[in-house]
This record gives structure tokens, C-alpha cells and sequence, in this order.
């Protein structure tokens, strides 16, 4: 391993799900594993036609930005699995960044630009119909992207669920 591949963050797109979760866990232990700085991205999905802006719940007529709002969330989800995990050094020293734009774009263009050496993502795992009308993000990172992507699955829990509770056909 050369020492410029040391020096290459892991960047880790999240949109606050459990799936990103999953991911940020993955990348942190890497991370750690390897001495790699850890970068977790926020990309705030402007698609141009919609106005930046959402309305407050609980607020009467008051608007934010959504990257004021992005920013508040990015804040919330960093804190919470730090407390969650504190056994993970790297997540306690990760870089935060918020970016506006479409995702799979933004995601490749900061790996660039803070010249990541791998990203590590989540994805939800639709099959179907599902994955062909919403598509993957994360399945069009790896296609377009130049550097090693891993994608990590969130652990389902309602599969954990299902092995627990006693089939209803047994019961005859």
C-alpha cells in the first residue's frame, strides 16, 4: 500500500436512513481498520423545478431551506450514532459535508473532489418493480464511478421478526 492511498478519505453518502446507518458503521470500522479519514456526505436532492425550500410541521406558515433543514438532520443523525457507537474512533473524527444537486452526480463529484479512495454506501435492496420505476442510486455510483464502491444492506429487522414468531401453518 503507498502512502498517497493512506491519505485517501472514505466518503460515506447518507440520507439518514437505517440503510445509511448501516453503511456509516461499515465505513467507521474500515476506516479505523485502515487509518483512513472518513468523510460523511449529505446531498440535498434540489431537482431545479421544485422551490428550495420546505414547510416547518408544528410552524404556521414559516418556510426553511432544505439545507438549513439537511444541515439540522446531518447534525441530529452525526450526533446520535456517536452516542450510539462511541467505541468508533473514526466516526468521532469525521468530516461532515452537505452538497445540493442530484445525488449519484454530487456523490461522484465530491469523491473527486476531496479525492476519496473508496465509497461506502447503503442501499435498500428493491428488487421488482420498485428498482426498475425508482432505479439505485447506489447501482449507478458503481457503474459511473472510478474508484472501489461497496454497498452495504441494511440488517432486516422484520426478517429477525419473522424467525421469531411461530408460523401460523404449524399450527394444525
Amino acid at each position: 500500500m503507498t502512502h498517497k492511498m493512506k491519505t485517501q478519505p472514505i466518503l460515506v453518502p447518507v440520507d439518514f436512513s437505517p440503510c445509511s446507518e448501516e453503511a456509516l458503521l461499515y465505513a467507521a470500522d474500515l476506516a479505523a481498520t485502515l487509518q483512513f479519514p472518513l468523510i460523511v456526505l449529505h446531498v440535498v436532492h434540489d431537482p431545479g423545478q421544485a422551490p428550495g425550500y420546505y414547510a416547518m410541521k408544528g410552524r404556521k406558515k414559516q418556510l426553511r431551506r432544505m439545507e438549513d433543514i439537511a444541515a439540522d438532520m446531518m447534525e441530529d443523525f452525526m450526533n446520535a450514532m456517536k452516542k450510539k457507537h462511541p467505541d468508533q474512533p473514526a466516526m468521532a473524527t469525521a468530516e461532515t459535508s452537505l452538497v445540493v444537486g442530484l445525488p449519484v452526480t454530487r456523490i461522484l463529484e465530491t469523491a473527486a473532489k476531496v479525492k476519496a479512495g473508496m465509497i461506502v454506501m447503503g442501499s435498500q435492496g428493491r428488487t421488482g418493480l420498485a428498482h426498475v420505476l425508482l432505479g439505485s442510486k447506489s447501482e449507478q455510483v458503481v457503474r459511473l464511478s472510478p474508484i472501489p464502491v461497496t454497498i452495504v444492506k441494511a440488517k432486516a429487522k422484520a426478517k429477525a421478526k419473522a424467525k421469531t414468531k411461530p408460523d401460523v401453518r404449524d399450527k394444525k
